[in-house]
Order: C-alpha cells, then structure tokens, then sequence
C-alpha cells in the first residue's frame, strides 16, 4: 500500500499550522537561527513501526536539507531503547517539528503494534484481521496504511468501495430480499455487495440473494460455526461486532474468512517514542 505525497504533506502542513500559528514562543526567542542539533527517534516500549517516512518529512517541509539516519523502517519488531533514526539540523525545526511528528509516529505505531498483536492472535486459522470506517477524521489512510504494516488487511476505504447492507439499510429498504433486489438493479457489475445479518435465518436468506459477502453480527462462537457450515463456501463470511483479544482466537477457530476490528484504529493506545535532542 502506498501513500498519497500529496494528502500526507497537506495532512503535516495543516497539523504544523494547528500547533505553531504565527510564533513559536519559546523557540523563536530562545533558540538563535544558526544553531545546529541532532537528535534521535528512541522507542520506549516493544512493537511495529510504522510511519517513520512520514514523521521525517515533517521535519524536511520546515528544513528542505535536513538530513536523516535511519536505522528502522516501517514493519521492523521494535524492543525499548532502539534508536530508530537520528536527525541533524537547525535546533529551530527539531524542536518546531518535535510534537507533530511523534503524534503521527506514536499513533501510527500503535495501530500497527495493535494490529500485529491480533494477527498473531489468529495464526494457523482461516481468518484474517481487517479494519473498519471507525477511524479519526482526516487520518483513515494513515490507520490503514499502519494496520497493512500489522499484518492486517483494509476493509473498504469509504462509501463508494462496496455497497454494504448495515442493519439499518435492509430495515430501511424493506428487508433483505428486496434490499438486494433493488441494490443489484442499479449496481454497477463491479462493484461487490456484502450484507450484515443477525442469525442464522438471516444468512440463509442473504445466501438466497446470492450476496459476495456476509457479515455475521455479534454472534455467538456456536452460531458462526453453524454459519460456515450452512453457507459452505458459497459467500465470504466476516465476523465483526466487539471482538476482543481475549474472544479471537474463539471466532478465528469458528472458520470464518475475515474478522474486522474496529478496535485496532479507534481504540489504539500510542506507541511510546521519544526525540531526544543530543547535548
């Protein structure tokens, strides 16, 4: 997966204006422009990296010749103490580039370390861990980038990617049969359906329709094996709805294809990373 340049460094000039305004207060009046620094990335915590790329360039758009020593990249298993990447220049943009840069870092991080833990979780199953819509405004490509660097798969990236049948569309739309039914007539030919459903006479009705994906919603263990049972095959099956690490290795072992998890982007605790200027 590759990143938009264009959206990551409007996404760091926006969050650079947010956090300096017009004057830096203390580091406009402390620190005389010649003064040089190098400092480094140390990670204070075991887990994935992810985001390095992005935190550097924070640092070059308010210094064009900073110049960088890199030591990890995105993916690498980090252990506390690791020095990550050093960075030498003006002692101004270290410090003006400072906190926006491990805010990415340090979430980033997370989601990735999140996400590998939960892949880790499930080996030798059938399933894969996938994401969710449930990230920060403004930040979904950067999650869903740190959560393929866990090991993870991305779910759709927003509205237009696959035509998803929710709960409450198939309420809204007359029920299953006709809400499929009135989807497929408008639809174009590539574009996937996946319909969320809530028991098992659900399933059996969106398999009637002949829907690309099923999601089966807050079951219980007992009900998705009976799921893949019944639908042998015939759809792609995901699991969704307040897995936790403690229940996944119990819906993995269920024989369900996919098992998205919110909680790997919405509810992610940062990654312990800190730039510490050399003396």
């Amino acid at each position: 997966m590759m990143l938009n340049k264009i959206y990551v460094d409007r996404l760091i000039e926006n969050a650079l204006l947010e956090d300096i305004n017009y004057v830096d207060a203390a580091t406009d009046y402390l620190i005389p422009e010649t003064q040089e620094n190098t400092a480094q990335f140390i990670a204070k915590s075991d887990g994935v990296l992810a985001g390095l790329e992005i935190a550097l360039r924070v640092f070059e758009i308010i210094q064009s010749d900073l110049k960088a020593e890199v030591f990890k990249k995105d993916g690498d298993s980090l252990k506390k103490g690791d020095i990550i990447a050093k960075i030498s220049g003006k002692t101004k943009t270290l410090l003006k580039g400072e906190r926006t840069a491990l805010n990415i870092l340090q979430h980033m991080s997370g989601v990735a370390t999140a996400t590998n833990n939960a892949v880790k979780i499930v080996e030798g199953t059938n399933a894969s861990i996938a994401d969710t819509r449930k990230t920060l405004p403004g930040l979904r490509p950067l999650e869903k980038y740190a959560v393929t660097i866990g090991g993870g798969k991305n779910h759709r990236y927003n509205l237009s990617d696959c035509a998803m049948l929710k709960d409450n569309h198939v309420d809204a739309g007359g029920g299953i049969t006709k809400a499929v039914n009135k989807l497929r007539e408008k639809l174009g030919h590539t574009v996937k359906i996946e319909l969320e459903v809530r028991n098992l006479d659900e399933l059996k009705e969106a398999l009637s329709v002949d829907v690309d994906i099923i999601m089966l919603d807050n079951m219980s263990c007992e009900d998705m094996k009976k799921a893949v049972e019944i639908t042998a095959g015939k759809a792609k099956l995901e699991a969704s709805g307040g897995i936790t690490d403690e229940t996944l290795r119990a819906v993995a072992e269920t024989g369900v294809d996919i098992i998205s998890m919110g909680a790997v982007t919405h509810s992610v605790k940062a990654f312990d990373i800190s730039l510490k200027i050399l003396k």
